[in-house]
């Protein structure tokens, strides 16, 4: 249970992100359409409330403090979360719906987005509001309605249907290459090895596929996203390891190329993931009806 003592008030909030936009209370006053002592008895009571200063007066001046600059994050995370949940449930059970839906970075960008295409067409009265920032438990939260995922096709309390798999290819600018083709994986090592932060098993999984085995798997620069992998190897900072899928693009206009040809299969794969008790809901049951349609399309990477 929530403890009330140490719960401020929404209005409290707003004044104190007013002011700190202004440096003003009377401008943040103006702003509100309050008084401007009813702005600064709301800062004050904030103060009393966090035990700490958040303003001070410098030369006639409002200055922040420290601690304010620190509670300001969380306000303004605070104050856009409550804006964006309101927005939501105006939306809920009218003619217009929000579909939440989240996906790794990369996958969203490259795969998920083209296949859009003419679902606002098909599908006007349900708008569309997709997020790369993925938890675990999102959906049973109730902060996403729909999830595309990386890895098992298992998990608790959710309906996962199976997309596709993958097929993981080394890949770096044509400008990266020796005169001398490669005689043996390994040699790669000397390009510098791109490491993705999700897979760091990845290069040493590769070479040991093709029974092959160096020192260097782990080593070399870090990225968070294969997109960043993906420019990092464009420009010449090395050999990333990819989801083929991910680069047919590059590698059709020879902005990559493939310097040592194995592809090695992942063992998981990719999944569109919904609650359980979802699985009736019109707006859902729609996009998992669009997303079949995509799976069947002639350019799909292999099931």
């Amino acid at each position: 249970m929530l403890n009330k003592r140490y719960l401020p008030s929404i209005t409290a909030l707003q004044c104190f992100e007013a002011v700190t936009r202004h440096l003003s209370f009377t401008r943040a006053a103006e702003e509100l359409n309050l008084t401007q002592s009813a702005v600064s008895k709301q800062v004050a009571q904030l103060e009393e409330l966090l035990q700490h200063l958040l303003f001070r007066r410098v030369r006639r001046r409002l200055q922040m403090t420290p601690a304010g600059d620190l509670y300001l994050v969380e306000v303004r995370k605070i104050l856009t979360q409550v804006e964006m949940s309101t927005h939501y449930l105006r939306s809920y059970g009218g003619e217009t719906e929000v579909l939440r839906v989240s996906t790794p970075p990369t996958f969203g960008a490259r795969w998920l987005v083209p296949r859009l295409k003419g679902w606002r067409l098909r599908h006007p009265s349900i708008h569309l509001d997709l997020c790369s920032e993925q938890e675990a438990d999102d959906l049973l939260q109730g902060r996403s309605d729909l999830a595309f995922y990386f890895g098992q096709g298992s998990r608790p309390g959710t309906e996962c249907l199976k997309l596709f798999g993958e097929e993981l290819v080394p890949v770096c600018a044509p400008g990266s290459l020796p005169d001398t083709p490669f005689t043996d994986p390994t040699q790669l090592t000397d390009l510098v090895l791109l490491q993705n932060a999700s897979r760091p098993q990845a290069w040493h999984d590769w070479f040991d596929s093709q029974g092959y085995h160096t020192e260097h798997s782990y080593h070399g620069p870090r990225f968070e996203t294969f997109y960043m992998c993906i420019r990092a190897a464009q420009v010449g900072c090395g050999v990333a390891l990819l989801p083929k899928f991910l680069v047919e693009e590059e590698l059709a206009d020879g902005k990559l190329v493939i310097p040592w040809q194995h592809a090695m299969p992942s063992t998981d794969a990719y999944y569109l993931a919904y609650p359980e008790h979802s699985a009736e809901v019109p707006k859902v049951r729609d996009f998992v009806k669009w997303m079949l349609e995509q799976i069947d399309s002639p350019d799909m990477p292999s099931k």
